[in-house]
Formats: structure tokens, C-alpha cells, sequence
């Protein structure tokens, strides 16, 4: 029988006018307040629902919780249960996500946690892993000592065949209002199931149980419009650059040990676009955990919730973080 979690919920205001929510899970049998809370980030058009939910097995979130982490989940600006203050709040933008709700996202955690470690691990999925690259470079002393990115890019070396239309275009995508993303969701997964060619580009179908499709899709949040104009200039000009820093050339100032997870067969980031961190990382303590064989596959979001994602990605992420603090 699985243990009880302890979990509360926390409220961080950015300087722009954003309320950010934190969800904070930990074991009362397992928690070493000696190790540094994890913060999980999310990625793109998504919030950090999933990593508290598994299909079949145990979650993100239970994983390293019961490995003895106290776990935070950030949604920054427009995910989740995040808001606005004010009706002439910042904008959300990259920048501002890696700027300013990382930072406040962090400061919290370490506000509230029982942890003696006085800084955090991040653990940044998809986009979110690019953000706490972008965090790095932008703030000084930022407060993170150790770096777990999963299907995340850095330099956008390969393109997918799916992003070669929208780059050409970024001013349109700025325009473009977006919503019902999640309904969608929801009402397409199953479907895209019997078209398992169209589904290969995000998730292996012989992976997931998509009869779980409406709890997966709680996820999903409507994209905005300058984010993804933000993306398509960054995969345009190949390197990140926020306030006039290439992310890129910045972080061979940082070695903080840094763990690059990817799956083999990631039709959203390639794997050189992911693997361009570990030639840019200043430290030398950077490893890969490559996920996948040949016969069976690795997509993006089978990192996260595919049958055997507690086995084969959580418990690595958890033993890696173990050895650093």
C-alpha cells in the first residue's frame, strides 16, 4: 500500500504583478531535510498536473518524494492555478519566466522549506528545462545546485519537420489567440491512438494507457502567443537570447553538476538540440541518460508517463540526485 504524502499548497508574487502557485509533497517517513528541495518546472503549454499523476504507476512527484526530497511544483505565469493580480500585469514572455517567475519560484521554496540546504535542485521538463538554462544565465548567484533537464533543448541544432512552418512565420504566431488547447486534447488522444505514425512525434502509443486521456489532458494549458513568438525567433536564430545574453555562450560559466535526460526517438527535440547543453556546460560533472532502445522507443512525453517511466527515467533521476545533495 502506497504511503501517505503531506501536501500543501503556496502562493509566490512576482514584482510584475503574478501570483504563482507551489505545491509542496514530501514523505514523513522518507524526508532528509540535509538534501536540497527539488522544483520541478514545466515545459510548454502545460502545467505541473502530470507530474503528480501516472497512468499506471508511481508518479514524478511520489518518486522522489519517497527517495527522500522534498518536492516542489511551480507553475509559473498562466499555468495551472497561477494569476493575475492586477490587470496590467507583466506580460508572459521567456524572459519573464526565467527572470522573474523562476526566481520568485525559487525564493519561495526556499522561504517555506524545511530544508537546510539554502538552494535548490531543478528538475526542468521540456521547455522548462531550456528555462532554468535561461535562469542561469540571466540572474546572478542564482540559487540552484544541481540541473536535471528532461527533453529539453538549448541550441536548436535539428529542427523538427513539425516546427519548420511556424519559424518561418513568428509575427503571425504573436497574433494568434489559442484556447480550447485542453478540451482538444482530451478529444484527440484517443483518437490519434489509431494513427500511431501521427502520435510518434510526442508519445510511443505502446506506452501509454490512453484510456487515462481526460486526466491527461489536466495538463494541458492554452499556449500564448508572445511565448510562442519567443520560441519560433529562438529556433530561428538556433540560441536563446534574452536581454541581449546568448543562454549558450553563458552557461560555460556554470558548473553546477547538470543531468541531460532524452529519449531516443523525441519527435518535438532532437537529440542534438538537447545534447548542446552538455557541450556548452561549464562543469564536468554533466551527464546523459538516454532512454530508449531501437525496438522500444522513447518519445518526448514518454518520459513522463509511459508504463515503465518510474523505472527507467524517475528512479536514475532520483538515485543522480541522491549522490549531489
Amino acid at each position: 500500500m502506497a504511503r501517505m504524502l503531506s501536501i500543501d499548497e503556496h502562493d509566490a508574487h512576482t514584482h510584475d504583478g503574478w501570483s504563482l502557485h507551489l505545491q509542496r509533497t514530501f514523505s514523513r517517513d522518507h524526508v532528509d531535510r540535509a538534501r536540497r528541495p527539488v522544483v520541478i518546472i514545466p515545459g510548454y503549454g502545460m502545467n505541473s498536473f502530470i507530474f503528480g499523476f501516472h497512468p499506471r504507476g508511481t508518479s514524478l512527484t511520489r518518486h522522489l518524494a519517497e527517495a527522500g526530497f522534498e518536492v516542489w511544483c511551480a507553475n509559473l505565469r498562466k499555468q495551472g492555478a497561477s494569476r493575475r493580480l492586477r490587470r496590467d500585469a507583466g506580460r508572459p514572455s521567456l524572459r519573464a519566466l526565467a527572470e522573474q517567475d523562476m526566481t520568485t519560484a525559487i525564493d519561495a521554496v526556499l522561504k517555506h522549506s524545511a530544508s537546510t540546504a539554502g538552494e535548490v535542485s531543478v528538475v526542468g521538463c521540456s521547455l522548462g528545462g531550456a528555462l532554468a538554462y535561461a535562469h542561469l544565465a540571466l540572474v546572478p548567484k542564482a540559487r540552484i545546485g544541481a540541473v536535471v533537464t528532461m527533453g529539453s533543448p538549448l541550441q536548436w541544432l535539428d529542427l523538427s519537420p513539425l516546427f519548420s512552418i511556424p519559424t518561418r512565420f513568428p509575427k503571425l504566431l504573436a497574433m494568434l489567440p489559442l484556447a480550447g488547447t485542453r478540451a482538444f486534447a482530451g478529444a484527440a488522444l484517443p483518437l490519434l491512438a489509431r494513427a500511431p505514425k501521427l502520435l510518434g512525434v510526442y508519445m510511443n502509443a505502446a506506452h501509454v494507457d490512453l484510456s487515462c486521456a481526460a486526466e491527461l489532458a489536466q495538463t494541458v494549458e492554452d499556449t500564448d502567443p508572445r511565448i510562442n513568438h519567443d520560441i519560433a525567433r529562438w529556433m530561428v536564430a538556433r540560441d536563446m537570447i534574452l536581454r541581449g545574453v546568448n543562454v549558450t555562450k553563458e552557461l560555460v560559466h556554470h558548473k553546477q553538476p547538470l543531468l541531460v535526460v532524452i529519449g531516443n526517438r523525441d519527435g518535438i527535440v532532437p537529440e542534438r538540440s538537447a545534447l548542446s547543453a552538455i557541450e556548452a556546460w561549464g562543469g564536468s560533472d554533466k551527464e546523459v541518460l538516454r532512454v530508449g532502445t531501437p525496438e522500444d522507443w522513447y518519445a518526448h512525453a514518454d518520459l513522463f508517463i509511459a508504463h515503465e517511466a518510474p523505472t527507467v527515467v524517475f528512479e536514475p533521476v532520483a538515485q543522480w540526485l541522491r549522490k549531489r545533495g
